[in-house]
């Protein structure tokens, strides 16, 4: 009767071990976490797709070490990381990776990784544009091995991943003079803050009373440097308290085609209005940085069609 129970005892064991040693399929895979990398589609720019297959290829649809005992399914390392680690061979033996709480934490932290000045380039692309996503991250260091885009790209079509990048589609209005209330509310309010969409896909706020850079900065975990850069504003002015304020790099073109100057407008206003670079405002419009636009002047705000 002994022996029995023993025997039994070790079967439910191996039985339970089994389950939880269970191997995540790709579908599997892509089915349970689309939402997550949807949500952050929209909350930060970067294509579904590319954080799908991204999560597909770094952690082995799921069942990689990593990924079953840190939630890591990023491979992203202990850098600048104050959270729980774990040691993990990879490159060198014993590297340190980041642990997170759930799956969905990993998915947070890949994007805020992405937010790093070396991957900005990236959010100047269409959202539905993996192709050049998977070359980008390529380019800019993301990983070492030479086929990594060609293996993304290949996810993602084999697997009809970029069909997720659909939903962040917007239509556009090409004679519309404004845009500020097309913008969408995408985040529950941080701080004094609600984070907003802009129409050409960047995250902005709108500064208040009292603010300053120091404050904003301190609130979102960003540099000055990057308030400074991103709003094409000279270093070391005080804060602007009209208009809104971008927590991500503006664009090398508009959604619109062009835009009608009004009585007082700036070339910054407009910059900031379309969320299009001051530089490449000028450059499109063959003008110097010193010259002024005059009322009813129609600037480009995307290169012509030919």
């Amino acid at each position: 009767m002994k022996n029995s129970l023993v025997i039994f005892l070790c079967l439910l064991a191996s039985f339970a071990f089994a389950q939880n040693e269970k191997r995540m399929s790709r579908s599997e895979y892509i089915e349970h976490y689309k939402d997550d990398a949807i949500e952050e589609m929209k909350a930060n720019g970067i294509p579904a797709s590319i954080t799908l297959a991204q999560g597909i290829l770094e952690s082995g649809d799921g069942n990689s070490e990593l990924a079953r005992k840190a939630n890591n399914h990023f491979g992203i390392k202990c850098h600048d990381w104050e959270g729980k680690k774990v040691y993990h061979d990879d490159d060198k033996k014993g590297e340190c990776f980041r642990k997170y709480k759930s799956v969905r934490e990993s998915f947070r932290d890949h994007s805020e990784f992405l937010k790093k000045p070396r991957y900005e380039a990236l959010f100047e692309l269409k959202i539905t544009d993996y192709r050049g996503w998977a070359k980008g991250l390529k380019k800019a260091g993301y990983a070492t091995n030479p086929k990594y885009p060609t293996l993304l790209i290949e996810l993602i079509e084999k697997n009809d991943l970029s069909q997720y990048d659909q939903t962040q589609k917007r239509k556009k209005n090409k004679k519309s003079n404004t845009t500020k209330t097309e913008s969408k509310v995408i985040s529950k309010r941080r701080g004094s803050h609600t984070v907003k969409l802009h129409p050409n896909n960047i995250k902005f706020i709108e500064p208040k009373e009292g603010d300053s850079f120091e404050k904003i900065a301190e609130e979102f975990n960003m540099g000055e440097w990057q308030l400074y850069k991103y709003n094409d504003w000279e270093k070391g002015s005080p804060l602007f308290t009209n208009g809104i304020l971008y927590l991500q790099p503006k664009r090398s073109k508009a959604q619109e085609e062009y835009h009608t100057v009004v009585a007082g407008e700036s070339m910054w206003d407009i910059s900031q209005q379309y969320g299009i670079k001051l530089k490449r405002l000028y450059k499109l419009n063959r003008m110097s940085t010193d010259q002024k636009p005059e009322t009813t002047q129609k600037l480009h705000l995307r290169k012509k069609k030919k």
